[in-house]
């Protein structure tokens, strides 16, 4: 696929193809078209040339970089149970099947100790641990998640990437962005992006 943003090509002539069951890693610089590249899979940007197929897109999950706490002051729990409103109207109450779905997935990244607290409290870490949480509860059969490493530190790096396995070894298609020898490491494949160009 070929993505362009106004005059500029940001990526061109994108090929892969991602499986299920494994975790996929896209590398390069800031720049490069990683974030595009998720955006367009995830189906929030259009693809200018080419076509994305076999993304069942009510089934996806994307969970974009963050910078700062999103919307409107949430608890963590109640962040990581927006992952729900896939499957159930944000208008109606979780479900107990649902709220155990977000209790696991505040266990899994450990933050159950948190749910309680308002989001914008927590440290950049914490919040992105937050999001990725947030992603899984979804239950996807896809999973794009941007820089879901970038500036945590050692030990939620390791329980965001035991996170992002544990999701491939469900079955999902797991895509990330990172920069961390770690994650790229840990993942099944790695693509690089220069430029806009994928290898």
């Amino acid at each position: 696929m070929t993505v362009r943003r106004g005059e500029r090509t940001v990526l061109h002539r994108a090929d892969a193809v991602f499986a299920p069951g494994s975790v996929t890693v896209v590398a390069g610089a800031n720049g490069s078209g990683k974030s595009t590249l998720l955006e367009t899979v995830a189906g929030v940007l259009p693809v200018t040339e080419g076509s994305v197929e076999g993304v069942p897109y009510r089934s996806v999950a994307h969970v974009a970089q963050s910078v700062s706490a999103p919307g409107p002051p949430l608890t963590v729990r109640a962040a990581v149970g927006m992952g729900r409103w896939a499957s159930v109207p944000w208008w109606h109450p979780l479900r107990a099947r649902d709220r155990a779905v977000v209790d696991d997935q505040l266990a899994r990244l450990d933050l159950g100790g948190l749910a309680d607290r308002p989001l914008a409290e927590l440290s950049g870490g914490q919040r992105q641990r937050a999001l990725v949480a947030m992603g899984l509860a979804q239950q996807a059969a896809v999973l794009l998640v941007d820089e879901p490493t970038a500036g945590v530190d050692a030990r939620s790096l390791g329980l965001v990437l035991d996170a992002l396995r544990d999701e491939a070894h469900r079955g999902a298609v797991v895509v990330h962005a990172a920069h961390d020898p770690e994650a790229l490491l840990a993942a099944d494949r790695v693509l690089t992006l220069d430029r806009g160009t994928l290898s």
